[in-house]
Formats: structure tokens, sequence, C-alpha cells
């Protein structure tokens, strides 16, 4: 094994919410709960369980309250929740999760057109969350969207990552996640912008979310762990995209990142096998094929 490498790397598993949030079609609470416990089977152990957004923007989360609810906990396992503002975080800690994230941009023109504020607005709009979940020792993600590239504004500048992701750090989160949300980077873009962002955060809070629009989000994994980034945001069967990014394909599938990181020799503690299932399980009730080139090679 190269040993540049990590020798082990912690999957963020997004499907249930960052996948399920673009459907156009409805899914009932059972399903959401079956997807998730079958990922915990898997041996996942940070699954994003759902979302508190105002369900007139987003109403394919309607019902998170109920999922957390519902859910059979395991012990070990992250249940976590999008909370955009105070309110959304009051609801993901009376249903239970045990871990929130803010959701900021890299991308002015971004940021309005996905939650309507600019870049400060929002920081400051998340102000309260972080504070509120530091006197419940509720730990706070960060997400960042259009690191590499926006679909309004063509190429983001690394600098303006780095500062973001510096601000969300200040503000209290604990780990950054990276993300190429209309999937244009390639390697040497997020190398780069990596390069730009280990400047201002430690590589140890750093995480990448790829999208694989132009194909690019396994190889763009593989630059990021080149570069000691040791957590990877995936969603079983590829599931997920950008309602504000045209073209905008879903998430690099779980199922391929795990067969690349087994490939690498790189612990991860997923079982494939269940992984698969998991994955055929929601594409079925989604009615659609399995977005994940190893399920579909290995007979799902």
């Amino acid at each position: 094994m190269n040993q540049s490498l990590p020798q082990q790397v912690r999957i963020v598993e997004v499907a249930p919410r960052d996948g399920l949030q673009n459907e156009a079609q409805s899914i009932d609470v059972a399903t959401k709960v079956a997807l998730v416990e079958q990922l915990v089977d898997a041996g996942l152990t940070y699954v994003e369980a759902g979302s508190f957004v105002n369900p007139r923007w987003v109403p394919q989360m309607a019902g998170s309250d109920e999922v957390f609810q519902t859910l059979q906990r395991r012990p070990a396992v992250t249940y976590a929740a999008l909370t955009p503002n105070l309110k959304g975080f009051e609801r993901a800690l009376a249903a239970g999760a045990n871990e929130v994230a803010v959701f900021g941009a890299a991308s002015e023109t971004f940021s309005q057109k996905n939650i309507n504020c600019s870049i400060s607005a929002s920081l400051e709009r998340f102000a309260p969350v972080l504070v509120a979940a530091a006197e419940h020792k509720l730990p706070v993600r960060g997400y960042i969207s259009c690191v590499v590239g926006c679909p309004y504004e063509g190429a983001v500048s690394a600098a303006k990552v780095a500062e973001v992701a510096r601000e969300l750090v200040q503000m209290g989160c604990y780990e950054i996640s990276l993300g190429d949300t209309i999937g244009v980077g390639t390697p040497a873009a997020v190398t780069a912008m990596l390069e730009a962002v280990a400047e201002q955060v430690p590589v140890e809070k750093l995480a990448v979310h790829m999208h694989d629009t132009y194909g690019q989000a396994l190889v763009n994994i593989f630059a990021a762990l080149q570069m000691g980034v040791k957590v990877v945001d995936s969603a079983v069967a590829g599931l997920g995209g950008c309602p504000y990014a045209k073209g905008a394909s879903g998430n690099v599938a779980s199922e391929d990142l795990v067969y690349m990181l087994n490939g690498l020799g790189i612990e991860h503690g997923v079982d494939l096998k269940r992984l698969i299932a998991a994955g055929d399980f929601i594409s079925r009730a989604l009615g659609r094929s399995n977005g994940s080139k190893a399920a579909r090679a290995m007979g799902a």
C-alpha cells in the first residue's frame, strides 16, 4: 500500500438526507428508517439520518422527527441531522439527534440561491446553533458547498474556501466537509483547494464530499486521501444531487468507495455485501436501478 495513504478511513453516509432530499416522489418514514438501519447493519457508524429544515423548502425531509424517534439506536453510532438554524437545532435535539451539521457555501451566488442569504449572513445564522450545541454537548459538523466550482460563478477561489472553513472551525465546528457540489473537480483542482484550506485548518479536521457528475469522484477522493484526509462522505446507491445545480448527478456511491478502499487495503469497517443490499433496497423503493457501478457489477 502507498505509505502516503491513511490506514483507516471513516465513512460518513449521507444518503438518508443528502440522497433522498432531491427525490421527486414521496418517501415514507418506514422506508427511511429501514434504510438507516440497514446501513448501520452494514457497519456504518455515522449516518446522516435527516434534516430539520422547513418542509416547504425540502419536502422530502418532512418526517425527520419521526425517523429519529423510530430508529432502533445502536451504541457507538452517530445519527446526525442537518440543522440550518436554531429552530431546526431545537427540533433535532428533541428528536434525539446525537450530532448536528450546518451548511454553508464558498460561493456568494450559490449561498443566495441555496439558503437565501449571503455567506456572512449564513455564518451569523449558524452562531446560535453552535452556542446551543455547545451547551448540550452536541458535536457540530460544518459543510461547505461549491469548494471547486459553482453553477453560477464558475471556478471558486480556494482562498475563499479556506476562509469559510477557518470561520466555521473558530465558531466551534469540529470537522469541515468540503463539497464539490456540482462534481466539476479534478485531482489537481481538489489538491490545490485542500492545500489552501490546510493552511488555515488542520487536515485532521477535514472531510471530502464528492459528486460524480464528470466521473471524477473516486479519483478526487484518492487525491484527498494522499493529502491526509481520513473522512469521506458518500451515499449508498449513488443517491443525491443538487436541486440548484443543473446536471449535477449524485454523490459518490458508498459501494464504489468501499470497493476502492478494499483494494487499497484501507480499513473502514463496512461489509460491502450488506451495503449493496441496502443500496438495492432503497433503489427498489425508488423504482430505479442502483447507481453504484460496484453494486451493478456484483449483481445488485
